[in-house]
């Protein structure tokens, strides 16, 4: 009996050292809420694109021509600051209840690790719109937002892992698709991150967890 109750303390222990080494105070609700804005976006984007009688060139890979640029560029800004105070508020309230810490080791690793290529991948897109290669820029976020989820997963919920996995699957994909990245992107950032935030809201929020 007592080297099956030792067996269980280091097993708990074991949990204990795991969950101090990550943050665990992610919001599920804030994923969902990411993905509506993201369809949002997406939707006032299709419809600057549509009214703006943009012109696609599939063997070359850019829009011949297009002047609203700037204005999908604030779409997204906006998208993505959204998001982040969504997911910011949501992640303190969740914290404060479970009287978790909100900025500590494991939350600062992931912020770290997670912005990476997310800064990077904000630079590339940079190059492609002074290069005018717009329709690759939809595919590349894709990829690098994936590329960020996979690297701070192993800091958070390892969930988030294979909603990077997707997205870059999806980016890759979308380069062989010039001209229907908007598609992919909505589904990717939209879509994908409605059912996985609902995933996580039941899997960890619900029933007291």
């Amino acid at each position: 009996m007592k080297s099956k109750d030792y067996l269980k303390d280091i097993s708990e222990i074991k949990n204990m050292m795991h969950k101090s080494s990550r943050f665990i105070s992610l919001s599920g609700l804030s994923g969902i809420l990411a993905g509506m804005y993201a369809l949002i976006g997406a939707f006032i984007a299709y419809t600057i694109i549509k009214d703006a009688n943009a012109i696609i060139n599939p063997g070359v890979g850019y829009f011949a021509a297009f002047d609203a640029v700037g204005t999908l560029f604030s779409i997204a800004v906006a998208v993505i600051s959204l998001s982040i105070i969504t997911g910011i508020f949501l992640t303190v309230k969740k914290a404060k209840k479970n009287n978790a810490r909100i900025w500590d080791g494991s939350s600062k690793r992931l912020v770290i690790n997670f912005l990476i290529p997310i800064v990077t991948g904000g630079l590339f897109c940079l190059v492609l719109i002074d290069q005018g290669l717009f329709g690759l820029i939809a595919p590349a976020t894709l990829i690098f937002y994936g590329l960020g989820c996979i690297n701070a997963s192993k800091y958070t919920l390892g969930d988030i892992r294979y909603l990077g996995l997707i997205n870059v699957a999806l980016g890759l994909i979308a380069t062989q698709f010039i001209g229907y990245g908007l598609y992919f992107w909505a589904f990717g950032f939209g879509i994908m991150h409605i059912v996985y935030g609902a995933l996580m809201y039941f899997k960890y929020e619900t029933d007291g967890k």
